[in-house]
This record gives structure tokens, C-alpha cells and sequence, in this order.
């Protein structure tokens, strides 16, 4: 994991434009070893192109794959500017990242900085934090614990013909996950679930709660449980009330007796019906694609799959499949950015909306093209 020394990060820093920021984020990086005299120029050029705004206030100029060459080590400067900088667009920056970096190191960097970075609460916090705070918030040392929900806690076609063959195998996925932990899974395989309805069952516990998840579990085929059916059974863990905003999408499926839409789907499927409005009438559709941009997905070809994926109204989340296995919103480049994207990397596209099929075939079109640097 890249360590981030206090001498450099720079609190209270000023500018007048976002040019004479940059400079000044060149010169650090100049001064600390990290780059040649030069590169400066291969930063502003990079801006030039497109712009280095991540969302959160939260810049990260960097130079151009011309001037790779210039980069004596990798390392970072950290600029904070507590009045903020225009960067264009109506878009303000309050921290500047000036990355220096060869080859695509600056991924694994760029992941977990803007891992940090995606959190709203911690970006507000970093226009007037002192150097040390700043420090500890970068490094995620003050982050909150993540919320465990993607698909790989999903798991369908389960071969059970009662719920608690459901209920252990979402508490033993839990716990592998570091969500609970023993006392939890013993507590539920013990107490009887809660049934929904509509096939639909549910699963929690006081003990064990080591941080909030969830995980979902399928029967191959519905099977009944003293005169009810039972088809899926959903297992949480609550810490905090970050659970709740997946019961409230479960709740509103449940309450429009739309339920047997989980039933349904696949993984992806699943995962978005529970984490966002999908239409009744769209289809929940999904694609994988390889990266072949020889750095990855870094800010420039970052912010053109963005920019293709605004064009449309569906909801379209992006797994990397050689990385987190996690799903990302594609409308935000710093998500984006963060899932840590390699050339050979697959990429999977979930779209649910009325114009989910033509918005992963321009993410196809796009990706093939080179997302802006060509097709490889």
C-alpha cells in the first residue's frame, strides 16, 4: 500500500486559477524528487485534454504518457486549497493529488485514494483539515467501515430444500466477508426467519454485527416452510443504517407485489433491484468488456466512458471482474477511477432503464474505439 509522508501534504495552500495551482503541485513534486524539470508542462497538457476533476472537490492533475519519461519515482504531493480552485465547468476544487507516476502504478495508487475520496462526508472534511487529519483521511485510516453488499454476496440456484440450508450459507458468506462473526452465525441458524411474503424471507441478529452487509440467497426451486413459500432469503448485518436503504428498495418491490422480479433475475439483476428504482418495464440487462488501453482506464479514457455513459438515462453500474468484483456508478468518474482498471481487465456493464440495450452498445463502440486513445 503506498504510504503518504506529512511533508507531503500542504495545508492552507492558495491560488488564482487552476493554472498557477498546477504549478505549484509541479514544483512540489519537482523539489521532492518525484519528476524532472519539465513535467509541469505534460500536466498542464493533460488538463488540456481533459480535465483531471474526480467530483468531492477533489482534483488529481497528473502529466501525459509523453512525459512518463520524466518521472524519476512515484510519489504524490497533496495541495489543499481551503477556498477552493475553479477547475472548469462550474466544478471547485478543494484538493489537488499531483500524482508522478511510470508505467500504471498510478492505478493501484489512484484506487486507493479515491476509494477514500468517493465518500462525501470525508471530502468535505478535507477542505480544512490539518495535515495530520488530512493524512489519516487519505490513507483511510479514519474511513467508515465499508458497506458489504455487491454480487458476490448473492448466490442463487441453491440446491435447499429448507431455510436454514438459506440461512447458513448467507451467515458462513458474511462472515468470510468479515461482516459477522461467529456468535452471529450461530444466532441465526438457531432462530427462525422472518417471512415477507411473496416467497420472500428475511434474516438479522443482535450479536456478532461486526460491520453492515448483506447477503442474499436463492432456492433453485421454491419449497414450503410451515404452509408459506420460500424462494429467497435476504441475511443482514447493521451496524449502522446503511442496511436500511436496501430494505427500503426490498420494501417498496414487496408492497407493489413486485417481489418475483428477485425471482427472476440474475445476480445482477438482484443486486439492482435492491439498490436502485429499476423500472418495472426494463429490463435489467449486462456486458462484459476488456480493457485494452495500455495504462487502463486513467483519468482520460476514465472520463470519456463517463461522458458516454451520461448520455443515457438507464442506470449503469461497472464491476471489474479482475479487480474488487464490487459494483461502481458509471456516471462517477472517481468510481470509476477507483475500481483499479489494467489493460486485459473485464469489465461488466449492468443497464436497467428503456435505453439500457443502446447505452451498452455505445460502451461497446466506446471501449473498442480506445475510450480517446485509440483502438489498441
Amino acid at each position: 500500500m503506498f504510504q503518504l509522508e506529512l511533508q507531503a501534504i500542504h495545508t492552507g495552500a492558495s491560488a488564482q486559477n487552476k493554472e498557477e495551482a498546477i504549478r505549484q503541485v509541479a514544483a512540489a513534486l519537482t523539489a521532492a524528487g518525484n519528476v524532472s524539470e519539465g513535467y509541469v508542462n505534460g500536466m498542464l497538457a493533460r488538463e488540456q485534454q481533459t480535465s483531471t476533476f474526480l467530483g468531492n472537490g477533489i482534483a488529481i492533475p497528473h502529466g501525459t504518457t509523453d512525459t512518463r519519461d520524466l518521472v524519476l519515482k512515484t510519489g504524490v504531493q497533496v495541495f489543499q486549497f481551503p477556498q477552493g480552485i475553479s477547475w472548469g465547468d462550474d466544478q471547485t476544487a478543494y484538493v489537488a493529488i499531483g500524482i508522478a507516476a511510470k508505467s500504471d502504478e498510478h492505478l493501484a495508487l489512484l484506487r486507493q485514494l479515491t476509494h477514500v475520496l468517493s465518500d462525501d462526508s470525508i471530502a468535505e472534511q478535507l477542505k480544512t483539515a490539518s495535515a495530520e487529519d488530512l493524512r489519516a483521511l487519505l490513507m483511510g485510516e479514519k474511513q467508515a467501515a465499508e458497506f458489504s453488499f455487491d454480487t458476490s454476496l448473492i448466490t442463487l440456484n441453491v440446491a435447499a430444500s429448507d431455510l436454514i440450508t438459506l440461512q447458513a450459507m448467507n451467515a458462513g458468506r458474511l462472515q468470510s466477508a468479515g461482516v459477522v462473526d461467529a456468535s452471529y452465525v450461530a444466532d441465526v441458524v438457531s432462530n427462525a426467519p422472518l417471512s415477507l411474503g411473496q416467497g420472500i424471507w428475511l434474516s438479522d441478529s443482535s450479536l456478532g454485527n461486526l460491520r453492515s452487509g448483506v447477503a442474499v440467497s436463492r432456492a433453485a426451486h421454491p419449497f414450503d416452510h410451515q404452509g408459506e413459500s420460500a424462494a429467497l432469503l435476504i441475511s443482514v448485518a447493521a451496524v449502522d443504517e446503511r442496511p436500511l436503504e436496501v430494505l427500503g428498495y426490498l420494501s417498496a418491490l414487496l408492497q407493489q407485489g413486485k417481489a418475483d422480479r428477485l425471482l427472476k433475475a440474475d445476480a445482477a439483476g438482484v443486486y439492482a433491484l435492491l439498490t436502485s428504482e429499476v423500472d418495472e418495464q426494463a429490463e435489467v440487462l449486462t456486458a462484459e468488456f476488456t480493457i485494452r488501453n495500455e495504462h487502463g482506464l486513467h483519468a482520460r479514457p476514465g472520463t470519456a466512458l463517463v461522458s458516454v455513459i451520461k448520455q443515457f438515462n438507464s442506470d449503469i453500474t461497472v464491476t471489474n471482474l479482475d479487480g474488487s468484483g464490487k459494483p461502481a456508478n458509471g456516471r462517477s468518474l472517481m468510481k470509476v477511477v477507483a475500481l483499479g482498471v489494467k489493460k486485459g481487465h473485464r469489465l461488466r456493464f449492468t443497464a436497467s432503464g428503456e435505453d439500457a440495450q443502446q447505452a451498452l452498445n455505445a460502451i461497446e463502440e466506446a471501449i473498442t474505439s480506445g475510450l480517446g486513445e485509440g483502438a489498441a
